[in-house]
Parts: C-alpha cells; structure tokens; sequence
C-alpha cells in the first residue's frame, strides 16, 4: 500500500443518495473484500481471468500425446525431445519473472491485454514449424505468454473477489485448477476428435492440428479481454488514483463510487517497483511465506508435470496400451478424476482452507505412487488399479495441491506486491517445471516402473513444507496487514 495514501478510519461512507464515498486506497480494497461491490463485468473478469488458465494449460498440454510423432518426424534424440518438451517451460520461466514484475509496475490491465497475441501467433508457428528448432523456439516464445499470463490472471481472481464467503478470494483462486483440468480435459478431447477424423496416414501429423487449434480460444479470450476487462480497482487505488479505482468500481460493479470531497483523487504516484522489489518477498513477515509458497509449488509442479503430462507415456509405455486406449484413458482421468478434484477445491477452499486440502492432498498422492511403484509393470487386472492409482493421484491434485499452489503464492501477500509474489513463485516453479520436462523422457526409458520412487519424492516434500508451518492464506488480508504495519510506522516516526 502506498505510504502517501491515507488510512481508513472506518467503512466508506454511504449518502443518503446511496453514493459510496470513497477516501484512501483502504476504501476501496474494503468495498472489494467485504462483497458490498458486486457486478456482472466483475464476474466476467474473473471468468476471462480464468480463460488465460485455460489457454495456458493448454498450450502446456497440447505436446503431450504428439511427442513421439515429432521425435520421429524430426529425427530427435531422447535429450533433444526433452528440449523441445521443456522449452515452454523454460520461456514461462522467463514470462513469469517479467509478467510478475509488470503486473505490480504497470498494472494488470496492460499486461493482460498484451500476452494474448503470444498465444494466437506461437500456437500458427508451432502448428506449421518444418524442424525442430523453429518448433523449439515457438514454443519457447509461447512459454513467456504463458508465464506472464499466470501472475495477471491470479492478480485479478483474488482481486476481484471478496475475503470470505461465496465467490471467496480464497475460492476464486482454487478456480485456476478446474480451469486448467478443463483445458486439458479439451486438448484430449480435440485429440481424440482428430484421431478419428484423420485418415490413418495422416495421424502424424495430428499434433500439428492440436497445437494450432489453440490460436481459436485464444482469439476468443482476446475480444472478450477488449469489451469486459478493466484495470484492478486496488491496484489503481494503490497506485493513489482514487478517481480511476472510483470509475472501475461503477463500470464494472455498477456501485456508485465516487472521491469524497476535499479528497486528492489523484495522489502524487508512489516509485514504482523495479526488480530490486523481488528482495521485499524475503524480508518479515513475507520471508517464511515465500519459502513455504514456493516449496510446496515445487513439490506440486515435479508431481504433476511427471504424472499429467507423463500421462501419455506411462500409459502408452510403463502400462503397454495402445493408441487409443493411451488417448481415451488420459482424456478420462483429466476429466473424471482431476476436473471433479479441482471444483470441490473451490467449494471447501472457504469452508475448509488450503492447508487441510493441501496436506491431505499430497498424502493421498504418495499412497497413490506408492501402490503404483509396488504393481511396476502391470498385466490383466492389475492396468485397472493402476490407473485408478493415477485417477486417485490426479483427483487429489484437483482439490490439493494443484487448487491451492495459488492461494499460497498470493493470498498472504498485498496488493502492492502480489504481482512479483506469484511471479517469482511461477518462476521457481517453471524452473522445477522445465528440469521435469526435460528429464522426464530420459528416465522413463531408462528406469522404467522404478520412475515411481522417483516422483514420490514430490508427495514427502510437500508434506514436508506443511507440516514445518501450519500457515493459512484463504481468508487473510494481506492488504489490512500492511496497512497497519505503516500506521505503526508512522506513529513510531
């Protein structure tokens, strides 16, 4: 919170008209949290928010199943696959640095509106790429897009939401996991759709069709982002501009907002973050969130990217199936077991809180790669647990670790930091993300079944990180902490 805006002395007043007068940057952040501003175009940002989730997921996903076409078209190596599977990762790593830092410099609005075009341009290039280099470097280009769009999407869900209750900040924020289950739910879905459309000596070339199609939502997204969006009402208050945070609360709340009297409605801006902010995450009390927020988030991406994206794999190889089956089955467990995992993440994220969901989440994900570990290569009857083991997995990631990663890296975090919080956490993350990515080919060759211990490695670590500090993001304000940090400041100055 800038220290050159007052602080709230009370709730915003009410006229007899019924207009809220609004008076310091605590106002307006109230208004949000306590639900008092609601609206149809808040909703549809929270909704277009969660469309960039889905464009993200599927981009990520969209490589999945059409690996070993491209490894035999291109003639690829086991380790130049792994570059070309984790070069989305590794420019996501680069997005969400940047993204994270732009989101708190410039705003949520300019950023939000800018990575589209990464996504509708990258997903063409990729679709009609004539060597892997070109393929590589698409992707790699798609990845910053990718990463950038996480920290703004996040920005907005918790910062359109209230504190408590339905439509919780808390339960917004779980929203990105169904969302993203949904998309790779849809790539599956496309790549099934096209694998029966295809004449058989063209299902090489099916992977060229999956990646393209996600130019089409992305457009979509696009125009919806140019009538509905509009810039966050706390970050614009926080940046001093009282009247622009009054504006957005008419346009897309419908409350009548407007600056008290006597009231700067705009306040001389306060210096705006450069990269130095990043240090800020590891300063009291943001230290011990920050590590927490980031140990979990790497525990949760090493468990998903080698079991969700791994998916086609292990079950193509570790299980020995066919095609179809490899197909029907990922598309299954992404739809039945993930999706369901993560919409009853957003209906207990208010009544039940992240780290009951996360714990408990990441304790059946190591049951489930422990029994998964102990069939190996499974035959007859013993298939069918193990993908009930990975259905048990994925539906625990749903509610678990995969809804509430999020909630972590931005709910114990204020408005004037939360962009570079969850940048940096995505980052580290994108970081775990891309050695997974890269190695994830290499081992399942290599260690077969074994690759099982590997990856229960993620489940203890998460479980780790949980039980050193019981901390609960869903229902804290981050925002009314600092602020009272600065009163104290002030009245010691």
């Amino acid at each position: 919170m800038s220290s050159t805006s007052p602080l709230s002395a009370g709730p915003p007043q009410e006229t007899a008209s019924g207009t809220v007068l609004i008076r310091s940057a605590a106002d307006v952040s109230d208004l949000v949290n306590s639900g008092t501003a609601r609206g149809r175009h808040a909703k549809m940002i929270v909704i277009i928010a969660l469309g960039g989730i889905f464009l993200d997921a599927y981009d990520l996903s969209s490589l999945a199943y059409g690996l070993p076409d491209i490894t035999k078209q291109f003639g690829l190596s086991s380790i130049a696959a792994g570059l070309v599977t984790a070069s989305i990762s590794v420019g996501s790593l680069v997005g969400a640095l940047l993204g994270g830092w732009l989101v708190d410099r410039i705003g949520r609005y300019r950023v939000f509106m800018a990575n589209m075009l990464f996504f509708v341009v990258t997903a063409l290039v990729c679709a009609v790429a004539q060597d892997a280099w070109t393929l590589t470097l698409a992707r790699f280009v798609m990845g910053i897009g990718v990463g950038m769009d996480i920290p703004v999407a996040i920005a907005f869900l918790a910062e359109f939401s209230r504190l408590r209750g339905k439509g919780s900040k808390g339960s917004r924020t779980a929203a990105w996991s169904p969302a993203w289950y949904a998309a790779t739910s849809g790539c599956y879905l496309v790549i099934m759709l096209l694998y029966f459309l295809l004449p058989d000596a063209q299902l090489g070339w099916l992977w060229r069709f999956t990646v393209g199609f996600g130019a089409v939502p992305a457009l979509i997204v696009l125009l919806l982002r140019r009538r509905y969006m509009n810039e966050s009402p706390t970050w614009a208050a926080d940046q001093g501009d009282l009247e622009s945070a009054a504006r957005i609360l008419r346009e897309s709340y419908g409350l009548d907002a407007r600056v008290a009297d006597g009231v700067p409605a705009k306040a001389p801006r306060p210096p705006r973050p450069g990269l130095a902010s990043y240090a800020r995450l590891f300063s009291p009390p943001y230290r011990a969130r920050t590590i927490q927020s980031v140990t979990v988030g790497v525990a949760e991406t090493f468990g998903y990217n080698a079991v969700a994206f791994g998916l086609p794999i292990i079950i193509a190889t570790l299980m020995t199936q066919g095609p179809l089956t490899t197909i029907a089955s990922s598309f299954t467990l992404n739809l039945v077991f993930a999706l369901t995992g993560g919409l009853l993440g957003i209906r207990w994220a208010a009544t039940r809180g992240a780290w009951p969901m996360m714990t408990l989440g990441f304790a059946i994900q190591l049951v489930a790669i422990a029994v998964l570990g102990l069939i190996g290569e499974p035959s007859g009857t013993a298939v069918v647990m193990g993908i009930l083991m990975l259905g048990a997995f994925m539906f625990a990631q749903g509610f678990g670790p995969g809804a509430h990663i999020m909630s972590y890296a931005s709910l114990g975090f204020p408005t004037s930091m939360r962009g570079v919080s969850i940048g940096f956490n995505q980052a580290v993350l994108r970081l775990g993300s891309t050695l997974t990515l890269f190695f994830f080919p290499v081992l399942s060759s290599g260690l077969g079944t074994d690759l099982y211990w590997v990856i229960l490695i993620a489940p203890v670590l998460g479980l780790i990180a949980l039980l050193v500090k019981r901390w609960e993001p869903v229902g804290f304000d981050a925002d009314a902490e600092e602020r009272a940090r600065l009163d104290a400041e002030t009245a010691g100055g």
